[in-house]
């Protein structure tokens, strides 16, 4: 073999072993353990469990009105169900103004903290041009109060709840415009908090900004501890997803740290999923557990809120779950999202489980 074979060969095996280098560097990052493993399965007893509802189209979000029914969204057919506890099922509402398309449409509803004196609805919704929050009174016309947020394909985040502030936090995506998470003048890929009029609160951290933490992908779950304080779960993009305990003014990383970084400037996750054992969305608080409902995960994780003890419920049994939340009734109410077009449903899809702790 001549020299220059020798030569080339000899350059082709050191280039071949750097790219292995690299590419294990990269996967080594890449499946970096998080912080939750799969989690211990947990059995739930029979008949703990039980359906509310079913035949839904795609439900997003809910919120308990006073009399202990429930407003439910449908994402794509932009239409508000009430639910009644016995399973009742009636169409009270469609926001005509909203444009469902790609994981955009109807998505987050919270009702007033003063709904006895003032039955304020509110919602978060896909429009033409953006994502929008709107007031307004069964039978009346929603009334956008917060525009601007925005909107694309996907990434359109969509949770609002009321603090126990009174006050209305609102989590956002970042529409695909990963470096606009870090800019504080673009709406999108936070969390934002307003008064009940859609202004921006009082004693935000950055002064007449509606912006209260930044540096979030997608967030699409909101709850808070016995302590006050908020945990958002916040969808990575390959290699973990987040729960987060949010500080006012704080920078959660992304596009520059996805989960746990030693970056300076940035809060680190109280736990973190891999993003194909989680995709998180709603979660809910319940003697300071955290339930987190898991899309692609299919299952509903309870975790401490230090991120400690991580436990699975409904480990594929009832597919893609969107959201939990505590009924008046101290129980859990699960949203499926097996119409969501990601899902594969049956005849039954998509529920509502009410699931009753209790017996855990």
């Amino acid at each position: 073999m001549s020299r220059r074979a020798l030569a080339v060969g000899a350059g082709v095996l050191v280039a071949v072993i750097g790219i292995a280098v690299a590419a294990g560097w990269y996967f080594g990052l890449l499946f970096t353990s998080p912080s939750v493993p799969r989690g211990e399965p947990v059995t739930v007893p029979s008949g703990a469990v039980t359906t509310v509802a079913e035949r839904l189209e795609a439900p997003w979000g809910f919120a308990f009105l006073p009399d202990g029914s429930a407003l439910v969204t449908e994402r794509d057919t932009a239409r508000i169900l009430s639910v009644a506890a016995d399973g009742t099922v009636r169409q009270v509402q469609r926001v005509a103004e909203a444009d469902p398309g790609g994981e955009g449409g109807l998505l987050g509803i919270a009702v007033s903290p003063t709904y006895a004196t003032d039955s304020w609805v509110y919602v978060y919704y896909t429009a033409a041009d953006d994502n929008r929050i709107a007031r307004f009174k069964l039978g009346e016309t929603p009334q956008p109060i917060f525009t601007g947020i925005p909107k694309a394909g996907n990434h359109n985040g969509g949770r609002i709840a009321f603090g126990p502030d009174g006050l209305l936090y609102v989590g956002t995506g970042d529409a695909a415009v990963r470096d606009g998470a870090q800019n504080r003048e673009f709406l999108g890929g936070k969390i934002l908090r307003l008064t009940p009029d859609g202004q921006p609160a009082p004693g935000n951290p950055f002064g007449s900004s509606p912006v209260y933490s930044y540096g979030h992908r997608n967030v699409q779950g909101l709850a808070w501890d016995s302590r006050g304080r908020l945990f958002a779960a916040e969808f990575g993009q390959n290699r973990y997803d987040e729960l987060n305990l949010i500080e006012p003014g704080g920078n959660y990383g992304w596009p520059t740290v996805e989960g746990t970084g030693d970056e300076k400037g940035f809060l680190n996750p109280v736990a973190t999923w891999s993003t194909s054992d989680a995709s998180p969305s709603g979660i809910a608080i319940l003697n300071d557990q955290v339930y987190v409902a898991c899309l692609r995960g299919t299952k509903l994780y309870r975790v401490a809120t230090d991120g400690s003890g991580a436990q699975a419920l409904f480990d594929g049994e009832y597919g893609r779950l969107r959201h939990v939340g505590v009924a008046p009734d101290g129980s859990l109410w699960i949203l499926t999202s097996n119409r969501d077009g990601r899902g594969s449903p049956d005849e039954t899809d998509d529920r509502i489980l009410r699931l009753d702790p209790s017996r855990l």
